[in-house]
């Protein structure tokens, strides 16, 4: 039998009229050992299921998100997790078009600064390229030197149908190559008719902020009949620069971006078949954190999944491709200059899983996972520019990535009170890069020797292991222990970036905090070892309350932080790098052991329902992180203490919800960075919603009284602050983003 082990929401109940776009979230079958949602008994056929699911008090021509079959162990392996359904991903559209803002309530989750819509996702304080992003299936390898190109970007908040968030003892079938976290992003799940003929189905809004004067259009639609479905998901969006609490133009924070993605699937009794293709065009993003901004990024993708159910068991089959074309340079009238950054980057790879039930209390999962990256990055010269030129400056020349993985599972179920699932999984990783060139041999051609006379490829065996054992003693708790060993390779930058120019060193860094990096051929992959406790309470007859309190303890060997640089010219053309404490300094990636830990606590309860009051639920969270090397040394961009405190409320066809958003000062900072600190501050936000009909209207304001605040994880602001200098002003070090501040939104829908 499948039990459902429902996550805490963070959103208010969805309106009936958009939940019939949720109906079934997966498919349960009696037979089915562990609560593994994908092995069936013969009896009883894939569609047959569907269909008594959506007679259940659904629109009876409308069976939407078939998920024959999701193979995962969230069940019974992990209630260390965190979802995020569709209403709560369409709601965060409401106030941002970044599509990392759909883990806004998440425990543990924070976004690093960047674009309007290119926000990179930090978890349990592991950011960047240690939170894996699987988006349908798809791995996205690094496509900018600045990450302006992170793979949430390429999905609007509206486009997301279903977002699992599993932490860092995650179990081993999820996939490999990262220490932090991994968030699994369902775009456009397909939606079938359960009656005769053709139906269509779907949502279309429009929404406007007035901080910014951002505005939106998002789309979804799909044509299905009872085995076949076309969906199209997409939107656009754009915004001006927005201002903070003190009514200040944030410079730099303007955005423009598209994305589109459109489905077939079919299914045939048991078995799933799903092709999809989608793109992304961003004529313009500007970054306050950055050097130089987005001038121009072009996606391409498709990618094809294959999912089955048998007498032994399920198989799901995925495969992928994509190409991104992209551009840095220089967006008026807040930066100006000359200088095309370049880089065409393609993945390609797929998934193979299988699920064997060997008995009603032993299920084994096995399989194999393929990513291939491969990166140009070059820079054009510069006319009549004597630094830049003549040549054309290569980064990354052939630079290509590939990962091969293969993993065995089992999950044991000794009785009703306890479970355990174990598994290992090695992922093989190979790297290499062409030789290198700067503009010029004269100020380059050192660096470029030094790097082209060595050799660069690089092969890295990497060995992961997790187990987890659950106890669930009644209805009301359940508990868990976990542990896992994760490991990630260097990504292409990290290793291959060798110019120790400050020009040069500038435009590396996903950081967003001024300062300059060049690569290490000599690391080596770091390796995370997690333990984390999971206590889980709720109230088991009427549901009225949950708690849930997940304590963890990482400690990495290896981790890729950062040196001062020390070689080439990072002392001769920048002195005093190597003791500098108030400004901008010059680092090269290094290995360092590390600590990570932390708690998550987050929960709900119901405080009335009934028919003339409504229903009132207080949910909140509190989340707290610190990290740092064991020589002492901080990690960089660990968010402060923090937490939310929100009371929801539904009455009719309306909804409320008044939230307070918290966070302490962080005075943790790096000292290898010159990160700078932040004060602590209070966010107040609230949001209405009308539903009538086909049509919901949707209201916020987000930090009512204007509060001026620094963004603990934006960065530092490279655009508002200038220093002058003997040649032109440059940015001035030490002070940080600022954030929002008040913000009004509006969206209108028309379900149908």
């Amino acid at each position: 039998m499948h039990i459902s082990n429902r996550p805490i929401s963070g959103r208010p109940p969805a309106p009936p009229a958009r939940s019939l776009a949720n109906s079934v979230r997966g498919i349960a079958f009696t037979g089915v050992s562990t609560g593994v949602l994908l092995v069936a008994l013969p009896s009883i056929s894939c569609a047959q299921a569907l269909d008594q699911r959506a007679d259940a008090g659904r629109r009876p021509s409308v069976a939407t998100d078939m998920q024959l079959p999701r193979i995962d162990v969230r069940e019974h392996a992990q209630p260390d997790r965190s979802s995020i359904s569709e209403e709560q991903a369409f709601a965060a559209g409401l106030t941002s078009a970044n599509g990392a803002g759909i883990l806004k309530n998440t425990p543990g989750a924070a976004v690093w600064g960047g674009g309007g819509v290119s926000g990179l996702p930090a978890i349990n304080g592991f950011g960047a390229d240690r939170v894996q992003i699987s988006i349908n299936g798809m791995l996205f390898g690094i496509f900018c030197p600045n990450e302006m190109n992170p793979p949430l970007s390429f999905v609007n908040p509206a486009m997301v149908s279903d977002a699992q968030v599993y932490y860092g003892t995650a179990p081993v079938s999820l996939g490999g190559d990262y220490i932090g976290a991994r968030v699994d992003v369902t775009a456009g799940e397909p939606q079938f008719a359960t009656e005769p003929g053709v139906r269509f189905f779907g949502r279309i809004s429009g929404v406007y902020r007035s901080n910014g004067d951002g505005r939106g259009v998002d789309a979804d639609v799909t044509a299905a009949t009872t085995d076949t479905s076309v969906r199209y998901t997409g939107g656009w969006s754009r915004a001006r620069d927005y201002r903070d609490g003190d009514g200040r133009r944030i410079k730099s924070t303007l955005y423009e971006a598209q994305n589109h993605s459109l489905s077939v699937s079919k299914r045939i009794d048991n078995h799933l078949l799903t092709f999809q293709l989608g793109g992304q065009y961003i004529p313009g993003q500007a970054y306050p954190n950055q050097y130089m901004d987005m001038a121009s990024n072009r996606g391409l993708y498709g990618n094809a999944r294959y999912a089955g159910v048998f007498d032994w068991g399920s198989l799901d089959v995925r495969g992928f491709a994509n190409n991104v074309r992209h551009t840095m340079g220089f967006i008026r009238p807040d930066k100006s200059g000359a200088m095309p950054m370049d880089t065409r980057s393609t993945d390609a790879g797929y998934t193979v899983k299988a699920t064997w039930s060997l008995s009603e209390t032993d299920t084994l999962r096995f399989g194999s996972e393929l990513h291939h990256n491969r990166l140009d990055d070059w820079w054009n010269p510069v006319a009549g520019s004597m630094m830049m030129g003549p040549d054309v400056f290569t980064t990354i020349n052939n630079g290509h990535r590939t990962r091969l993985g293969a993993f065995a599972e089992w999950e044991r179920r000794f009785d009703a009170r306890w479970s355990a699932v174990v598994g290992l999984r090695n992922d093989t990783v190979w790297m290499n890069t062409g030789p290198v060139q700067g503009y010029n041999s004269m100020i380059y051609g050192a660096d470029a020797g030094r790097f082209n006379s060595r050799d660069h490829a690089r092969v890295d065996v990497n060995l992961d292991g997790s187990a987890a054992l659950r106890f669930q003693p009644d209805a009301a708790s359940t508990y868990e222990l976990a542990f896992a060993r994760k490991t990630r390779s260097p990504n292409l930058y990290e290793r291959y970036a060798w110019s120790t120019t400050p020009m040069a060193m500038r435009m590396i860094g996903w950081f967003g905090d001024g300062n300059g990096y060049v690569g290490n051929l000599d690391l080596k992959p770091e390796t995370a070892h997690t333990v984390s406790v999971t206590a889980q309470w709720r109230d088991p007859a009427a549901g009225r309350w949950e708690l849930r309190v997940s304590p963890y303890y990482s400690y990495v060997t290896d981790y890729i932080d950062v040196d001062r640089c020390a070689i080439g010219k990072c002392l001769s053309m920048a002195p005093g790098n190597l003791a500098a404490r108030n400004r901008f300094v010059y680092l090269q990636f290094a290995n360092h052991d590390a600590r990570m830990y932390g708690v998550n606590v987050d929960g709900k309860a119901t405080l009335w329902d009934d028919g003339r009051y409504g229903k009132g639920v207080l949910r909140g969270q509190l989340n707290a992180v610190l990290g740092e090397r064991t020589d002492g040394v901080n990690l960089y961009q660990i968010m402060p203490v923090n937490g939310l405190l929100a009371l929801d409320h539904s009455l009719g066809a309306w909804t409320t919800s008044l939230e307070m958003q918290l966070a302490g000062a962080r005075n943790f900072v790096s000292q290898a960075r010159n990160e700078v600190k932040t004060s602590a501050y209070a966010l107040f936000n609230i949001r209405l919603g009308y539903q009538w009909e086909m049509l919901r209207l949707d209201l916020a304001v987000e930090n009512i009284f204007d509060a001026r605040y620094d963004k603990p994880l934006g960065g530092a602001n490279l655009v508002n602050f200038r220093s002058a200098g003997p040649m032109k002003s440059s940015p001035a070090w030490g002070y940080p983003v600022a954030g929002m501040g008040r913000t009004f939104s509006a969206r209108l829908s028309v379900v149908f």
